[in-house]
Order: structure tokens, then C-alpha cells, then sequence
């Protein structure tokens, strides 16, 4: 599969995850991949030694993606590295185990910079690129839970993943005059360390069982964000793929 053989792709919270699993598939497809991470080095190490065992070439690079200098400077290294970006992943994001009564203004503005803001700081960044060479896919990865809601509190994270859906669709609008698609995914449930970190091994249990496919994997997503940024997207903008399992279906 090289159906992505020539492009870069910047993969943002990379270093594990949901990020990990994108940036493994995007590379499996032929595409070099810029690995951002914001604290563990050793892991973007082990991410970027995997890239290049697929013969891809590989940029880790350390930024805040809430942070508009730390995102500037990614961007320079990515013009300076690469010389073009064709796909951007949206996908850094955390979440806390909190609800109405416990979010506190700091948590509730930690939670929106890291979700949110990111997305709109990269966004524009790739976006002025894009425009250049008209031509540009973005996905932006938000949540089942943005569609029907939290079940166990984590209000601010479902408040951000809802508002990605609105983000992604006028991004769209604005971008396919530009020959820029931008799409969105909806994960289910995922096992990811941050799935168990704010769940517990008890929550999860109870996650997985109401799932007619039961857990998903981050390879899933990655295989959804290919589909995306290759030929199968290319009259594809504005869309949210649910990669859920059955957990939540649309009609």
C-alpha cells in the first residue's frame, strides 16, 4: 500500500495512542511523517524508529500545539525538512475525569487550549501552506462522545470534540475552493492509555460491553485517516467517519 507514496503528513500527539496508530498507517501507505510530541521523548523516539523500519522518513518534533510560538517553529521545521505538507492529523487531546460540579475555570481552559485551540493554531498554519499548492488534506480527529454526549462527566472534552464537527464542516467550506479537503473522525471507544487513565480498568469494562464490536483499536483510526488523505477521499469534505464499533449509529 503506497497510496500516499510522496506526501508528508504532520501527526499531532503522535508519541502513542490514537496518534501513534494514525502516524504507523499513514507511513504503511508511503507517506513521510512529522511525529509532534509535547512531553515523552522516548516514545516519539519509538514511533520514528518504527517509521523508518518502514523505510519512511521521519521528523520528531517537540511543540505545545496550544502554543502559537511552539507551532510556528514545528512549521519552519517542517518547511525546512520537507519543503511541503500535504496531510495534517489533528489528534492532540487529553481529558479529565470531571463533570459540571467539579471542572474548575483552569481545568475547563486547559482543556479547551489543548483540544481546541491546537486544532485551530495548525490548522491555519497548514492552511496558508496548502493554499500555496493547492492542494491539502486535513482530518481532525473528535469523538462519539461530541455526537451523543459523555457518559461519565468529562464535560469540557465533549464540549471540544462537539465543536470540532462545526470547526471541521467551515473549514471544508472554505478550503475546497482551495483544493483542500477537511474531514473528521469520530472514534468509539479506543484502547489507548488515556482511555484507562480516565476510565479504569472497571469503566472500561463497562465501555466494552455495551459495544457491538467491542473495543477498538488505534490501528482502526489509522486505517480511517488513510482512507481519508488518499484516493478514496478525494470527493470526500465536510464528513465525520464514525470508527465506533456500533456503539453510536446514524441514520
Amino acid at each position: 500500500m503506497q497510496q500516499l507514496s510522496g506526501q508528508t503528513a504532520l501527526v499531532t500527539g503522535a508519541s502513542r495512542g490514537l496518534g501513534k496508530g494514525i502516524a504507523l498507517v499513514l507511513a504503511e501507505n508511503g507517506a513521510d511523517v512529522v511525529v509532534n510530541y509535547h512531553a515523552n521523548a522516548a516514545e516519539a523516539e519509538t514511533v520514528r524508529a518504527a517509521i523508518e523500519a518502514l523505510g519512511r522518513r521521519c521528523l520528531v518534533v517537540k511543540a505545545d500545539v496550544a502554543g502559537a510560538d511552539d507551532v510556528r517553529a514545528m512549521f519552519t521545521a517542517i518547511d525546512q525538512q520537507f519543503g511541503r505538507l500535504d496531510i495534517l492529523v489533528n489528534n492532540a487531546g487529553t481529558s479529565r475525569s470531571e463533570d459540571i460540579f467539579t471542572t474548575t475555570e483552569d481545568s475547563w481552559d486547559f482543556i479547551l487550549d489543548t483540544n481546541l485551540k491546537s486544532m485551530f493554531l495548525c490548522s491555519q498554519a497548514a492552511m496558508f501552506r496548502m493554499r500555496e499548492r493547492r492542494y491539502g488534506r486535513i482530518i481532525n480527529i473528535s469523538s462519539v462522545v461530541g455526537q451523543q454526549g459523555a457518559l461519565f462527566g468529562h464535560v469540557h472534552y465533549a464540549a471540544t470534540k462537539s465543536a470540532i464537527l462545526g470547526f471541521t464542516k467551515t473549514l471544508a467550506r472554505t478550503g475546497a475552493p482551495l483544493g483542500i479537503t477537511v474531514n473528521a473522525i469520530a472514534p468509539g471507544v479506543i484502547r489507548t492509555e488515556l482511555l484507562f487513565q480516565t476510565h479504569g480498568d472497571e469503566g472500561v469494562k463497562k465501555l466494552s460491553d455495551s459495544i457491538p464490536l467491542g473495543l477498538g483499536e488505534p490501528r482502526d483510526v489509522g486505517l480511517a485517516a488513510a482512507f481519508l488523505a488518499g484516493e478514496g477521499g478525494r470527493y470526500l469534505t465536510g464528513i465525520c467517519l464514525d470508527v465506533n464499533g456500533g456503539l453510536y449509529m446514524r441514520s
